[in-house]
């Protein structure tokens, strides 16, 4: 008998997320004879901590900068035993918005220009319309999109006054691209079908993901020809490039002329009701039991090829 132990929480802004994830992910894999589940809700874990956990096989399905961006995964790795989900380099590297999109820029994918934002400079260094966000949050957290000088203004002032309460959180400015938003799902670097996300609101904010069901989700969407495989090859490209493996979801826009630009990659994406990943994975014949099962199933052959 295999024991799991599924990790939730975390000190980042998407806690809620990141327990509404494990909860999910405990309960589809109870479904499997096979595996014990533990589930644990931690905070800023300690290396003691990690290792003093009886069990088998992490899933650790926490998102933000700690739980998704490294330094939870530097403790996993140390730990030794396998978990789900990409290593501390890559995670790194695909929680910086920034540095994922260098990326990606080098490979010949478009990406909308960006800069770190400078608080201390009230114009905006690209020129409007553009997207406020920080660099290493995911779940749309502190997003602003700034089409007038008084929406910049209004960005900034908040960006300005998270910054006494975060002081660890850099925000960033990207020209804004007007589109369909499209999403591609990876399992072990393959690709899953195409969402087409499409906000009630406009805006595909915190509240549109997780709080509200007026946001609609299309799978396979109509797309113009060829672009479907454009999505999927970008998508896998930047994944294989930054070592992404096991999971991953990867944003696009669709502008009004049908050309796509990347927007992020995600290395821990969310397994809610709401998650896009699941959803797809749904459509392939992957229920979520069967899901998150292969998951555990492909984190231990990967520890097992490592040693």
């Amino acid at each position: 008998m295999t024991t799991v132990l599924v990790l939730g929480g975390g000190p980042d802004a998407e806690r809620e997320v990141s327990l509404s994830s494990a909860r999910e992910i405990a309960q589809a894999l109870r479904k499997n004879d096979a595996l014990t589940v533990v589930e644990h809700t931690i905070d800023r874990i300690t290396q003691g901590e990690i290792n003093a956990l009886d069990g088998d096989v992490f899933f650790p399905a926490l998102h933000g900068a700690f739980g998704e961006g490294g330094p939870l995964q530097d403790l996993l790795e140390r730990d030794g035993r396998p978990y789900v989900g990409c290593g501390p380099r890559t995670a790194r590297l695909a929680m910086d918005k920034i540095a994922a999109k260098l990326v990606a820029s080098r490979m010949g994918i478009n990406t909308p220009e960006a800069c770190l934002l400078n608080l201390a400079d009230d114009v905006c260094p690209i020129g409007l319309p553009v997207v406020v966000k920080p660099t290493h949050e995911g779940s749309s957290v502190g997003l602003h999109i700034c089409r007038t000088e008084q929406q910049w203004a209004q960005a900034l002032d908040a960006a300005r006054k998270d910054k006494t309460t975060n002081p660890n959180r850099n925000y960033m400015v990207e020209r804004l691209i007007q589109g369909r938003e499209l999403t591609v799902g990876l399992l072990d670097n393959a690709p899953l079908p195409t969402i087409h996300i499409a906000p009630a609101s406009g805006t595909y904010d915190y509240d549109a993901k997780y709080n509200r069901d007026d946001t609609r989700y299309i799978i396979e969407p109509d797309l113009p020809q060829g672009i479907d495989a454009v999505l999927a090859e970008h998508a896998v490209k930047l994944a294989e490039t930054l070592g992404v493996r096991h999971v991953a979801r990867v944003d696009f826009i669709l502008d009004v002329n049908d050309i796509p630009w990347l927007i992020e990659i995600n290395t821990m994406p969310g397994f809610t009701t709401h998650s896009l990943v699941p959803m797809a994975a749904g459509r392939k014949g992957f229920a979520m039991d069967r899901l998150c099962s292969w998951l555990i199933e492909i984190a231990v052959r990967d520890a097992q090829v490592a040693a």
